[in-house]
């Protein structure tokens, strides 16, 4: 209905034609506009204002600021929100600063596109924003500006000579604006060079000025994807000169105060590119007569708190990184190569100090107890997974061939019972396939394929958990501080839409139970080599909450476990540099415990490293982006197979079979039509001709645009569905437009909710 036509002698608006104009308003509306839409003047106002009055007494709308009117629960026309996240189709989502309703959620605030000039946004900002109502709990919001500068104050980018001096152009995908560099902050910048640059004061017309703090080298350079990804999203790389000789000054240890391990014949089992050894494992059947069919496992761990102790500069410079990032050609570690590759790496044939945890399961696998000591330990053999898993397929080497019988043959006897615990147990089983990246000796990349998961990776992922339950059981046992990996259950706002689209594909997950992981596997294991098995694999993890850190206790869903903390990586991990203090102080281990001001503090550190731990998955994904973009540089205009990954309002991302390679079909580039983004069944669907584009469908696409500075890929759809599309033209345009350089989107998130308990190959997150 368009009230604004009504005939100046029409009647008076009934209640449910004001009530159906105001819900239909994109922003609250005042009296005047009302009464404009409707044609009322003079007199008829009067019993406009009593009509609203009742409405509002009747909870139908509410008054805001100015005397604006708006459905209840509505947000403000203009107000401050806070970056939440970008959420798995590549959406900018932002919710409001202050929300005192905590019954129900905020609305869904959609980003719009930032405009030139405007800061890129990541979560955490905060923003003052107007706000457009799409429907009842949607908005979009454009940002006016942007309240806290945060990491935007330096830009990684390329340098350009101009007339009037240089220009920056960002390497972040998301920022549209270029920035002036004039000669006398160029700092020597070669042409084409990539640098590092600081935000400076600048009027408020015009492009903004910046000054070049760095210089990293020529974009082409092997180093220069990692080195982006790091400088841009703000990863320290320097450590303070403090701590370097505190971890220089660091001694081999003894065996004072320490149990002797050395009879163990304890291996460390890693990837092949592995620099740093933080766990090693032994296992053996349970001699115990009660513990018929169990076994004994022992799990050593580094001991990283014995030289990391609360307050030091190696302690602040830990806990500013927060965890350690691996990248394809290089790691940016959390503690000095003095530790984290010397005397906290447990290497072969040295005594190395360890926190160690024996523990009883029996034949079902299940923790009878467990055991914590302070040791001293000497691992027999430095392993690697693919090593493990040929002598366990019967191809031994001269390393793993003497291991056979002591070592390796008793670790898959333990693991099959503690997988058998887990299938027991019902956990989320969410088998996304990792990429990976291989460089060749020129710095360059060799190939990209797929990591492999064996066996022998299970194994170790399992005697991790183990040992992880183990440490939180002990903690809990002693009423001690502990930093809980929690991973909550899905968000109710998420499992609704998830029920209605997996209904729609003909899969039932039913409602009114205490949800359980084991309901999510069911469905994927029917849905397990069907066409659209991958496609219901990612809905279901977009639908999952993410990993945190807190001291308060939640459990951890995806892996049906009432409790879990995160022990076996301190090297790397400071969540479980504080779970080992813990650990030392409640079972009076020595030194280096958790002190009071620590333990005080527990919320602020989990909050803390949360974040490094998303800014790390956020650094990794850029480099992996860029990597896949160099990489396909020089195949513009092919044509690939692949499936969309990702639906917006903007576009589709789609995912290169061959690579995994995530790029952008824009909707401008679509057959001619109107586009609707339906949000429930993940897709776009034309208003005139009604095509479908779907999550999951697959498709042909040509290459258009690879940018190896920004890491972003734009495609044109060629064909969906093994179908051709129609011909047609662009809206807009003649032509099919690919984005423009430095878009704000990136695509859809392929990452491990659940979180990880080795992001060292395979970086797996839980």
């Amino acid at each position: 209905m368009d009230q604004t036509r009504r005939k100046k002698d029409a009647p008076f608006p009934s209640k449910e034609q004001v009530l159906e104009f105001i819900r239909e308003s994109p922003t609250p509306v005042g009296k005047r506009e009302i009464a404009r839409a409707f044609h009322i003047t003079g007199d008829g106002r009067i019993p406009l204002k009593h009509l609203l009055r009742e409405l509002e007494a009747e909870g139908a709308i509410e008054k805001g600021g100015g005397r604006r009117v708006a459905p209840p629960a509505s947000l403000s026309e203009v107000m401050v929100l806070v970056v939440s996240e970008i959420d798995p189709d590549g959406e900018t989502l932002a919710r409001p600063a202050v929300w005192t309703d905590e019954e129900n959620p905020p609305p869904r605030i959609y980003m719009q596109p930032e405009k030139r000039g405007h800061p890129a946004l990541t979560p955490g900002d905060r923003v003052l924003a107007k706000l457009h109502r799409i429907s009842e709990k949607h908005y979009e919001a454009r940002t006016i500006r942007k309240l806290d500068a945060g990491s935007t104050d330096r830009i990684v980018g390329v340098y350009e000579p101009g007339r009037e001096g240089g220009r920056l152009r960002p390497a972040d995908r998301r920022a549209k604006a270029e920035f002036v560099i004039l000669p006398q902050n160029a700092e020597g910048a070669l042409p084409g060079e990539l640098v590092v640059a600081e935000m400076l004061p600048s009027s408020r017309f015009g492009l903004k000025q910046a000054r070049v703090v760095e210089r990293l080298g020529a974009p082409e350079d092997p180093k220069a994807i990692s080195l982006i990804a790091i400088h841009q999203n703000g990863i320290p790389t320097v450590f303070p000169r403090a701590a370097l000789e505190e971890a220089e000054r660091a001694e081999p240890p003894t065996l004072a105060g320490r149990t002797d391990l050395r009879q163990y014949p304890l291996v460390t089992i890693d990837g092949a590119d592995a620099r740093d050894f933080d766990d090693a494992v032994f296992a053996e059947p349970d001699e115990d007569p009660n513990n018929p069919g169990g076994w004994h496992l022992l799990v050593a761990i580094a001991d990283v708190s014995f030289y990391v102790r609360p307050g030091s500069p190696l302690d602040r410079s830990a806990y500013d990184r927060g965890n350690s990032c691996y990248f394809p050609d290089r790691v940016v570690p959390m503690l000095p190569e003095a530790l984290s590759n010397e005397l906290c790496s447990l290497k072969p044939k040295v005594d190395r100090a360890c926190l160690a945890v024996h523990m009883w399961i029996d034949k079902d696998g299940a923790l009878k107890r467990h055991k914590f000591v302070r040791g001293l330990m000497k691992s027999a053999a430095r392993l690697t997974y693919e090593q493990v898993q040929k002598a366990r397929d019967g191809e031994p080497d001269d390393t793993t061939g003497p291991l056979m019988e002591r070592v390796i043959g008793p670790l898959y006897g333990a693991y099959a019972c503690l997988i058998a615990a887990r299938e027991a147990r019902g956990t989320l089983e969410l088998d996304i396939p990792e990429r990976k990246v291989v460089i060749g000796p020129d710095g360059k990349v060799a190939e990209i394929g797929v990591r492999a998961r064996l066996d022998s990776h299970k194994l170790i992922e399992e005697f991790m958990i183990a040992a992880n339950v183990a440490a939180a059981e002990a903690l809990e046992a002693k009423n001690a501080p502990c930093m809980y990996r929690v991973h909550a259950e899905p968000a109710r706002d998420k499992l609704e839409p998830l029920r209605e689209f997996l209904k729609s594909m003909g899969y039932n997950l039913a409602r009114g139970q205490v949800l359980k992981p084991s309901a999510f596997t069911r469905i994927l294991e029917k849905a397990a080599g069907t066409p659209e098995s991958e496609l219901i694999s990612t809905v279901i993890l977009r639908s999952q909450a993410q990993a945190v850190y807190q001291p308060d206790n939640l459990g951890h869903f995806g892996l049906a476990l009432t409790r879990y903390a995160h022990f076996t990586s301190p090297i790397r991990r400071y969540a479980d540099l504080v779970v080992h203090r813990s650990l030392v102080r409640s079972y009076k281990l020595g030194d280096g415990a958790l002190d009071d001001q620590e333990a005080e503090k527990l919320d602020r550190i989990g909050e803390h490293i949360s974040m490094t731990e998303r800014r790390a998955v956020t650094a990794e994904r850029d480099a992996m982006d860029r990597y896949m973009a160099a990489y396909l540089s020089d195949r513009v205009g092919g044509v690939f197979t692949g499936k969309i990954g990702g639906v917006t309002r903007f576009g589709l991302f789609v995912t290169l079979s061959e690579t995994g390679a995530d790029g952008l079909v824009p909707v401008s580039s679509l057959p001619d039509d109107f586009y609707d983004h339906e949000e429930a069944t993940h897709s776009l669907v034309g208003r005139r001709w009604g095509r479908r584009y779907r999550l999951g469908m697959p498709v042909k696409v040509r290459l258009v645009e690879a940018d190896a500075i920004t890491g972003s890929m734009v495609f044109q759809l060629t064909e969906a569905d093994g179908e051709e599309q129609p011909a047609g033209r662009a809206r807009g345009s003649g032509d099919p437009r690919p984005m423009k350089r430095g878009s704000k989107i990136r695509p859809p998130m392929n990452l491990n909710r659940l979180g990880g308990d080795r992001p060292k190959a395979p970086r797996r997150r839980r």
